[in-house]
C-alpha cells in the first residue's frame, strides 16, 4: 500500500514508519524541510515539502504525473508538542495552528487533488477533549471538558471529519504516550535515574496512557480491519494513578521514587501547561475493547520494564549510569 504521513519525523511517526517499511509499504512524508532528510536514502520513502499552516498539501504527493491516484492511506500525526514550553499566547497559537490549520489544509488537499477516495484517513486527537478531574469513567461518549485543550481537540476533530474523499475515517484520542527515545519519559528519565523521581502531590490523580508500540499497532490493525473507524480512545485499558506510575517507572530503572513534587511548584514552573500533569482523567478504550483489540502492553509495569530494558541507551552517560 502507499501511505502519505504528516508528523512522520516525530516520536510516534518514527515507530510507525519502521513498521510500514517492515511490511514493504511505500511511504511519502510531508515535511517543512525535506532537504534535512535527503541523506537518509531509505528505500520506499519520499519526502515532499509543505508548510501546513500556509498552503494545502502539494498535488505531487497525491497523484502521479498522469494524474492517477498515488496514495491509499493518509495518516495525520502533525501537531506542535504541547509540553515543549509554557503556554504563552504565542505558544497557544502555535499549538492551535499546527493542528487545526494544518489538518484543514491536508483535508482540502485530499478533497481537491484526488478524483477517487483514499481507502483510509487516520487523524489524531487527544484525551484532553474530555472533562478533567471527574470520578466518571470516560468512554468515547464521555463528558467533554472546557478550556484550551478541549477546544483545540474539538476543532481538530471537526477539521478531520470534514473529509469527503475517504472511504473510511479513524480518529484516535490519544493518552500520554510512553516509549524510549522520546515521548513523556524522555524528560523524566534523568531525574529518576538520579533517584529524584516521585509522585506529584498526593499521587492520586489518574493517568490515561498508552505504549507507543500499542498506538502504532492500532494504526496497523486499522489497515486491514474495516471495523476500526470513527472515534476510538487510544489508551491502555488499565489507567493508573500517578503514584502507581512513578513506582513502576522507578522500579524499571532500578531507583526509588519517593520524592513528592508539590503541585504549586509545577504551576510556578509551567503555568497553565501544568494541567497536563496535574489533571486526572479515567479514560477507557471501550470502542477498541468492543472490537476485541488486544493490547501488547496493557499493564504499566510491563510497559515500563520493556521501555527501560536498555535504559543506558536512552538515559544518562555511562559515568552516571554506573554511579
Amino acid at each position: 500500500m502507499k501511505f502519505l504521513i504528516t508528523g512522520a519525523t516525530g516520536f510516534v511517526g518514527g515507530y510507525l514508519i519502521k513498521e510500514l517499511l517492515n511490511d514493504n509499504h511505500t511511504v511519502k512524508i510531508l515535511t517543512r524541510n525535506p532537504k534535512k532528510y535527503e541523506d537518509s536514502k531509505q528505500a520506499n520513502v519520499q519526502y515532499f515539502k509543505w508548510n501546513p499552516e500556509q498552503e494545502i498539501a502539494p498535488k505531487s504527493a497525491f497523484v502521479n504525473s498522469d494524474g492517477s491516484k498515488d496514495v491509499d492511506v493518509v495518516i495525520n500525526l502533525m501537531g506542535e508538542n504541547i509540553s515543549n514550553r509554557r503556554w504563552s499566547t504565542a505558544q497557544k497559537k502555535k499549538i492551535y495552528n499546527s493542528r487545526i490549520l494544518g489538518t484543514n489544509n491536508l483535508v482540502e488537499a485530499i478533497n481537491t487533488h484526488l478524483s477517487s477516495p483514499i481507502d483510509l484517513f487516520i487523524s489524531t486527537s487527544a484525551v484532553g477533549i474530555y472533562e478533567a478531574n471527574t470520578p466518571e469513567i470516560l468512554n468515547e461518549d464521555g463528558i467533554l471538558g472546557k478550556g484550551f485543550l478541549t477546544n483545540v481537540c474539538q476543532e481538530w476533530e471537526s477539521s478531520a471529519m470534514s473529509i469527503k474523499n475517504a472511504k473510511r475515517t479513524l480518529i484516535t484520542r490519544v493518552g500520554v504516550v510512553f516509549g524510549n527515545n522520546g515521548g513523556a519519559l524522555q524528560k523524566l528519565l534523568p531525574i529518576f535515574k538520579l533517584g529524584g523521581g516521585g509522585p506529584i502531590g498526593n499521587g492520586k490523580q489518574t493517568m490515561s496512557w498508552i505504549h507507543v508500540k500499542d498506538l502504532v499497532n492500532i494504526y496497523m490493525k486499522a489497515l486491514s480491519d474495516e471495523r476500526y473507524s470513527g472515534i476510538v480512545n487510544a489508551v491502555s485499558p488499565k489507567p493508573v494513578s500517578n503514584s502507581e506510575f512513578t513506582k513502576a517507572f522507578g522500579s524499571a530503572v532500578g531507583r526509588p521514587a519517593f520524592f513528592p513534587v508539590p503541585p504549586f511548584m509545577l504551576r510556578l514552573i509551567f503555568g497553565e501547561m501544568a494541567s497536563i500533569i496535574l489533571d486526572s482523567q479515567i479514560v477507557h478504550p471501550k470502542a477498541l475493547n468492543d472490537l476485541g483489540h488486544q493490547f501488547l502492553f496493557a499493564d504499566v509495569q510491563t510497559a515500563m520494564d520493556e521501555i527501560c530494558k536498555n535504559v543506558n541507551l536512552i538515559g544518562l552517560p555511562k559515568a552516571v549510569e554506573n554511579a
